[in-house]
């Protein structure tokens, strides 16, 4: 995905140094709150201890820890452990922890959360995404992340949405991509987890391109888009190329 270019220069202020285009009527945006958001073929819940059994079974259906390697936690090996790790999501306030509830099934398959929440400026990072072998190249997915995007630009009004990953975590960065965010650059010895260090690269989506990336997701998600099979018949890449 490319920016467009407005053909538009930056204004200028009284001794001729350019700045940065005014923002009109902007005003501090409200925080995300606690709430369910619904969807099509899932919704977003926030996470709760009554989530633990099933998150902890669907987690579990992993053959390894690999899908927790960039993550600041490791997988815990007991229902009891995971009961534990849930405690701390449930108590969290940034990140705001939410669990993606499979609509078919009515069962969590995965968690995500929205973090580094900045309402002052617009701006807030999807991450903390944990998902399940369940939900791995599904609808599901995608619609976790569209619900997201949806109440963080039409509900909250934020300027800006950020994703960031381990600059090694390639499978993280191609969902980025495909989902419409933008490479903006890797952070150099950014952070310390796990006693390693980590570059991070950043992603993010504006304001002035969620419309676009919106038509995307539903042509992506409508039925009509997928075979008696469940297949797609356009990827979201190709679909929102051709917007």
């Amino acid at each position: 995905m490319k920016r467009r270019a407005t053909g538009i220069a930056d204004p200028k202020n009284e001794y001729g140094q350019p700045i940065g285009p005014p923002v009109a009527n902007w005003s501090q945006r409200p925080m995300p709150q606690r709430r369910t958001l619904p969807g099509q073929y899932c919704r977003l819940e926030p996470v709760h201890q009554h989530h633990a059994r099933d998150l902890f079974a669907a987690y579990s259906e992993a053959p390894d820890d690999r899908d927790w390697t960039y993550l600041f936690a490791e997988r815990p090996a007991t229902e009891a452990a995971f009961r534990g790790y849930l405690v701390k999501l449930v108590a969290s306030a940034d990140p705001l922890h939410f669990a993606i509830i499979d609509t078919t099934t009515g069962k969590p398959v995965g968690t995500a959360a929205l973090m580094r929440i900045d309402p002052v400026h617009g701006v807030i990072e999807v991450g903390c995404i944990a998902f399940s072998p369940r939900m791995k190249k599904t609808r599901v997915g995608t619609e976790s992340m569209y619900l997201f995007m949806r109440l963080v630009f039409d509900e909250l009004g934020y300027r800006r949405y950020e994703w960031k990953c381990d600059s090694h975590n390639a499978p993280s960065r191609s969902a980025a991509q495909r989902y419409g965010f933008l490479f903006e650059g890797v952070f150099r010895r950014a952070i310390v987890y796990k006693k390693r260090s980590r570059d991070t690269a950043w992603f993010s989506t504006i304001a002035e391109e969620w419309p676009q990336t919106r038509r995307a997701f539903e042509a992506w998600l409508d039925a009509k888009n997928f075979d008696d099979l469940g297949h797609q018949k356009h990827s979201l890449s190709s679909i929102r190329e051709s917007l």
